[in-house]
């Protein structure tokens, strides 16, 4: 039947004067026009043949639509009008992705962009499209890493976690690493259900796999056997307890009647202003500091164990390094991060959910704030080579 071109456009006017039936005309007009781009390409594809449909709801511009979207043999055809739409779908989702991981819901998600797109989702479908990243976080996570690294900071915070239909605080390691530029990354981002010396010795090891072949400086806290863990890895690295985790505890094991003259003496143990203190130095203040103590708090004699000496490494650099390796304070920030995004959220669903959640701060962390070049690194091989000739 041929149609004047007055009588098409009536019969689409009165078509689209309601929305159902705008939605209903545009989907077959897109559908007619991929089936037609199908049949040119199969034409000049000999080897082509073609398979079918395949149904899929596209949102658009506020709108609903039901396409059939043409498929091929081979699966190498991909409609050009589905390109030019895709866009604001690709937009949508990353907007549902930062809001998702800057600790909204999926259902306040859903409420604010039905607001900007005129469109109802519910959590379901925000959940779907806000993990549309989840594959690019995941490559980014296990991406090849530099072969070396001045400084490695390590540290695991506990997340409460659903697991086999049961819930529990269990474990997430990051590996912070300081490039040669000066520049930070997240190197890894794991989950154990514990953290414990023999994980930390299996991702340290992991990272061998990704192309890292040294490490100057390991800094983490004081976790039992995590010396040998490192020391299995990574055998040259030298290794620095966090003093900010030795300070709590120390402070922990006494009343508060103590807290403010314990908190004087720490400060004085651990000076970072006095270039003449050496390491071994350092060690011997805390033996006799612990002995002190230890008369009134029988527990903190155990501080005079060799491997506290290690909790003194910083006093081996230069002024300028000991504020940035004396302490694991950059993770520690890193997890406060983390926890503001995971925080309205009671326990997470499953510990793939918590890693991509977490992966999408780390990442975001790694391109913006750590980014920035600390241009104290610069001089850091440097201060290597003074050291091994002091050795």
């Amino acid at each position: 039947m041929d149609l004047t071109q007055v009588q098409i456009s009536e019969i689409i006017s009165k078509e689209t004067q309601s929305e159902s039936g705008f939605c209903s005309l545009m989907s077959i007009i897109i559908n007619s026009l991929t089936y037609h781009e199908r049949s040119d390409y199969v034409r000049s594809h000999v080897s082509e043949q073609c398979n079918g449909f395949r149904p899929r709801r596209w949102y658009a511009g506020g709108y609903s639509l039901r396409l059939r979207i043409p498929r091929t043999r081979s699966g190498s055809f991909y409609p050009f009008i589905l390109s030019v739409i895709r866009s604001e779908n690709e937009e949508r989702a990353c907007l549902f992705h930062e809001l998702y991981t800057r600790g909204m819901t999926t259902e306040d998600i859903g409420t604010v962009c039905e607001r900007l797109y005129g469109h109802h989702y519910s959590k379901q479908q925000v959940s779907h499209l806000s993990r549309r990243c989840q594959e690019d976080v995941e490559a980014w996570l296990a991406r090849d890493l530099a072969n070396h690294y001045p400084v490695v900071y390590i540290d695991a915070t506990y997340v409460p976690t659903r697991r086999d239909g049961n819930v529990s605080r269990e474990a997430y390691y990051t590996i912070l690493g300081v490039c040669d530029d000066g520049s930070r990354e997240i190197l890894a981002l794991v989950n154990h259900p514990t953290e414990g010396a023999l994980c930390w010795e299996s991702e340290l090891e992991a990272l061998k796999t990704r192309g890292v072949q040294g490490i100057d400086l390991v800094v983490s806290d004081a976790l039992s056997g995590i010396e040998n863990a490192v020391c299995s890895a990574f055998p040259s690295a030298r290794h620095q307890f966090s003093v900010a985790h030795f300070k709590r505890n120390a402070l922990a094991a006494v009343s508060s009647k103590d807290k403010a003259q314990m908190s004087r003496e720490l400060d004085e143990l651990f000076e970072m202003e006095d270039s003449s203190c050496t390491s071994a130095q350092g060690y011997e203040k805390l033996t006799i500091f612990a002995e002190r103590w230890g008369r009134h708090y029988p527990s903190l004699k155990r501080l005079k164990h060799e491997r506290n000496a290690a909790y003194f490494t910083y006093l081996s650099y230069l002024q300028q390094y000991r504020r940035m390796i004396y302490t694991t304070n950059w993770i520690e920030r890193l997890n406060r991060c983390y926890k503001r995004v995971l925080k309205i959220r009671n326990s997470m669903p499953s510990p793939e959910d918590t890693l991509f959640l977490m992966g999408s701060v780390a990442f975001e962390k790694t391109s913006t704030t750590y980014a920035r070049k600390l241009g104290v690194f610069a001089l850091w091989n440097e201060e290597i080579k003074r050291w091994n000739k002091k050795e």
